[in-house]
């Protein structure tokens, strides 16, 4: 553990004007607060916060995040206040800590849902304030490099998930490859341990034949290469990190001794001009390796990464990962967001640049917080691909996207107004892939609105929560009219007009903060007639109420039934008299008739059968066909002309396949019984244009 004055020692050696006394009393404060308090380790409390504090210093950042650091658990884990931290740490120290703790008094839930509402929470702290995300990614990495102590093996393998689904790739998108890196290597660890322990044990074998060697030979044969050509470069090799290797076996169904590049080097040269002629240069010298080219300079990833990636065929049975970068480009890609947040860095960033700002986005639109969660993970997971609008602004989108997605990524309103699109001069289908380097040009029109199907392809969280949010607002407004026009018809059974005073005292009765609220109850059914009858004129006798309710329906004869119960004919076989019959009875629903070959009751629950039959004289009901007929003209005017004929009436009519030469249609008509229904089906199939007709 980091003792007290070498961790000023550590601060000051970057930043020599750090306030040593805000660290100083955040070390006593955080050592007196946590107490003889042990960790699962043995080792003191209190030395998790300060190793975390040290952690941080690597990266160089400023003393109220090194004292948030330390104290980042005493709200959380001791009786200190939010108060006290304020009073001796002073605002933004207290805010910061705050921020910290609100993430960690959610891990008490059920996995889904508290790793949800921890990322919601999450990004809620971080647009107020990016270095909360940076204490609590130096605190998890701390507690996976400790998580072998843990004894309880479920609790293990759920943080190692929790830290290879958000926090790795949360890591990355900020740019701290390192962070991610080891996250991801130690949760493999606890994820896949047999995995984790062959692929070790392959590498450590590796370094026992001529590894280490041949990484320094190449290392050198590099730098020496760059030097003949006048380029000053530093070369270093290493093996790439098992959890790396063994995503790359499973991605290309390989074992461990077909892979020929598990060596990655960095050439890490003085500009930008030299890192395109130390590309020229080894692509001369050595064969590259096709589709393994990726220019991140001229097209840097949306976290700020920049450097160039090739891969070349070292030797006969070597391949070999080659990055080159400038030193400036190289202290972004170890530092990544944090470099902001360096002591000495006047540009300190909002916290809402980039894909942060698209999170908040969704975060406000989305439903629940597992939604988030699914769209998160797309975001954090999927490779990017870059697209170009007609005025050559660079677009960064997950791989896979679509021009709708492409839209949403512009503006949301472009996107709600899409209608087409050109991707390099050319009109393709709206769910066409884009691949990189497409100029895409949106067609829109005002009178356009978000498709539903386009939940299908489209693979943007931005997108997916604009659409929903659309079809959901579009719902609810057909909701909230069916609900008015139902409502108007019970105020019409009233004893006496009422005044809108009436409907505003209702609301208050009912608890309802708005008429919308009302109408949309009415609609779904959760409130009954008699409830709002009731609160609209209160005081209405039974006598009153019964004269305005409608009169109910008389229920059909069914054999086997007590007189008067209701029921209902179910609309998945659409039984009618003449078919058997078997009633299913839940408990707080009507009954519900099926008939007895009924796919649905196969389905298996704990329902009630009864054993019933059509009363005497019973007659009508509904039923669906699916007529099949030949793509010819007067083919449809045949059917209508049959049903007609036996006096069938045609309630619905619905075009459900269009198949060349042949069209499917579902009828739905009005038959006498079983008998009536025969004859139709019959007739239809003695009919030259009709090439099947069944009853659905």
């Amino acid at each position: 553990m980091l003792r007290q004055f070498e961790l000023i020692e550590k601060v000051k050696d970057y930043d020599p004007d750090a306030d040593e006394a805000l660290i100083n009393r955040a070390y006593v404060f955080s050592v007196n607060a946590h107490g003889a308090q042990k960790r699962a380790s043995g080792d003191p409390y209190f030395s998790h916060p300060i190793e975390v504090a040290g952690i941080l210093t690597d990266l160089r950042l400023d003393d109220e995040t090194i004292a948030t650091a330390i104290l980042h658990d005493t709200i959380e884990d001791t009786v200190a206040t939010q108060e006290q931290i304020e009073e001796l740490f002073g605002e933004n120290v207290a805010r910061l800590v705050d921020g910290v703790t609100k993430l960690s008094t959610i891990e008490a839930q059920s996995d889904t849902e508290r790793a949800a509402e921890n990322l919601r929470k999450f990004l809620l702290a971080m647009s107020g304030d990016i270095r909360v995300l940076l204490v609590k990614l130096a605190d998890r990495l701390h507690n996976m490099r400790t998580l072998h102590h843990i004894g309880n093996e479920a609790k293990r393998r759920r943080i190692a998930r929790e830290t290879m689904d958000i926090y790795a790739p949360l890591a990355e998108r900020i740019g701290m490859y390192e962070f991610m890196n080891e996250m991801q290597t130690l949760a493999f660890r606890h994820l896949e341990p047999d995995a984790y322990e062959s692929i070790t044990t392959r590498l450590a074998r590796l370094r026992e034949g001529d590894g280490e060697a041949a990484i320094a030979r190449i290392a050198d044969d590099l730098r020496v290469t760059l030097g003949a050509h006048g380029v000053d470069a530093e070369v270093t090799g290493r093996e790439k990190h098992p959890y790396s290797i063994w995503r790359k076996m499973a991605e290309r169904h390989v074992s461990f001794e077909t892979l020929t590049d598990v060596l990655a080097f960095r050439a890490i040269v003085t500009d930008v001009a030299d890192c395109y002629r130390a590309l020229g240069v080894f692509h001369e010298k050595w064969h590259m390796v096709p589709g393994r080219f990726k220019d991140y300079i001229s097209t840097p990833k949306r976290n700020g990464y920049r450097s160039i990636h090739t891969s070349i065929q070292y030797g006969e049975d070597r391949r070999i990962e080659i990055q080159i970068r400038s030193r400036a480009m190289h202290e972004q890609a170890e530092f990544g967001l944090a470099a902001h947040w360096s002591y000495k860095t006047g540009d300190q960033p909002d916290g809402q640049a980039g894909w942060l700002r698209d999170l908040i986005e969704i975060l406000e639109t989305t439903e629940n917080a597992e939604e988030l969660l699914e769209h998160t993970r797309m975001a954090m997971y999927q490779d990017r691909i870059f697209a170009f609008t007609p005025a050559g602004e660079l677009i960064q989108l997950p791989k896979g996207s679509t021009p709708v997605d492409f839209a949403y990524e512009v503006h949301t309103d472009l996107g709600n107004q899409t209608v087409g699109a050109k991707v390099n001069g050319r009109v393709v289908p709206l769910r066409t892939q884009l691949d990189n380097g497409d100029q895409v040009r949106v067609l829109r029109s005002d009178n356009q609105h978000p498709d539903p199907g386009w939940l299908n392809f489209v693979v943007t969280g931005k997108a997916r929560a604009a659409i929903r949010r659309w079809i959901r607002n579009k719902e609810r407004e057909e909701t909230v009219s069916l609900g008015r026009k139902l409502f108007d018809q019970i105020v019409a059974r009233l004893p006496a007009p009422i005044g809108r005073s009436a409907t505003k005292n209702a609301l208050e009765r009912l608890k309802l903060a708005k008429e919308e609220a009302l109408m949309e109850k009415i609609a779904r059914k959760e409130i009954d007639d008699r409830e709002v009858m009731d609160a609209l004129m209160p005081g209405m006798s039974d006598t009153d109420l019964a004269t305005a309710l409608p009169p109910k329906k008389q229920v059909i004869s069914i054999k086997g039934l007590t007189p008067g119960v209701a029921f209902q004919l179910a609309q998945c076989c659409h039984p009618v008299p003449g078919d058997r019959i078997v009633g299913i009875r839940r408990r707080g629903e009507d009954i519900m008739i099926h008939t007895i070959d009924c796919e649905e009751l196969a389905n298996g629950d704990d329902a009630d059968w009864l054993s019933i039959n059509w009363g005497d004289g019973s007659d009508g009901g509904t039923t669906q066909l699916c007529v099949v007929l030949e793509n010819e003209p007067g083919a449809l005017a045949v059917m209508a002309n049959i049903f007609g004929t036996h006096g069938a009436n045609i309630i619905n009519l619905k075009l459900e396949n269009r198949d060349g030469s042949f069209h499917a249609f579902i009828v739905t008509i009005e038959v006498h019984d079983l008998a009536h229904l025969m004859k139709i089906i019959a007739a239809l199939r003695a009919a030259d244009v009709v090439s099947q007709a069944d009853r659905v």
